[in-house]
């Protein structure tokens, strides 16, 4: 049987390993640019749940495990204080249960979620995990993302760009990001990224978001999925959790 004092040695390796783990995540949850969230249950390149400071969208191609329902469930399923300031509004809304399968529903889901804010909804897309929406001032200007879980309505601010890029609706909001990609330039950088990866998608109008663009990829003119490019880095980030597009519905 252990001794006593190699019990209490191995309690105080245990604590110091908490520890440096806890602060390692605060660490990485405190980063003003960059960083990417994901699922617990998919650990980082790096073996560690944690994200690294200053990574870009570029970093990860792999986002397939997105879809729905993952937003409330990493965060337990909890609603999340989000908005301006980190202090208005919610990050997550959750919804009755009702499964969503229209635009319309889906837009009664968005603006219920918009008000909150006190933003309104723009176009809204269907795709085959998810229903995507643009929220927009009461000036007409884009705000943020938002996605609607088709499942049982949940509905939150949409992971990827939306959570970590946006400098106005985002979890570094009030950061101090200059704007040095244009929207020409934001489409030539997506369109790069594209043919670096082999893809045969044209790059669409990008629609500027505090912080980042985000564009729709065409195939044939139609279109196929979405891209965001960060305004300062020129970082690319693919929406790969979107599944197949459906249809949309404009204002």
């Amino acid at each position: 049987m252990p001794s006593t004092s190699s019990r209490a040695a191995a309690a105080l390796a245990a604590l110091a390993l908490a520890g440096t783990l806890a602060a390692g995540c605060a660490e990485v949850g405190n980063t003003s640019r960059g960083a990417s969230p994901r699922p617990a249950a998919v650990p980082s390149p790096s073996g560690s749940d944690c994200w690294r400071a200053g990574t870009s969208g570029d970093d990860w191609d792999d986002w397939d495990s997105w879809g729905p329902g993952m937003g409330p469930g990493m965060m337990g399923r909890d609603d999340c204080s989000w908005g301006p300031g980190m202090m208005g509004g919610h990050y997550w809304q959750r919804g009755d249960g009702t499964p969503v399968t229209t635009l319309d529903q889906a837009r009664q889901r968005a603006d219920a979620f918009a008000d909150r804010l006190d933003l309104r909804v723009g176009e809204v897309m269907q795709f085959s995990k998810n229903f995507y929406a643009e929220l927009e001032t009461p000036g007409g200007e884009l705000a943020t993302e938002i996605l609607v879980d088709p499942t049982d309505g949940d509905t939150g601010i949409e992971y990827g760009p939306a959570m970590m890029w946006n400098t106005g609706y985002g979890m570094h909001v009030g950061g101090q990001t200059r704007t040095r990609v244009s929207p020409d330039q934001a489409r030539d950088r997506a369109l790069k990224w594209l043919r670096d990866r082999g893809s045969d998608l044209a790059a669409g109008e990008a629609e500027a978001f505090p912080g980042y663009y985000t564009l729709h990829t065409l195939r044939n003119g139609k279109i196929d999925g979405m891209l965001s490019v960060n305004a300062s880095t020129g970082a690319v980030w693919d929406h790969t959790w979107h599944g197949t597009y459906v249809a949309t519905s404009e204002h």
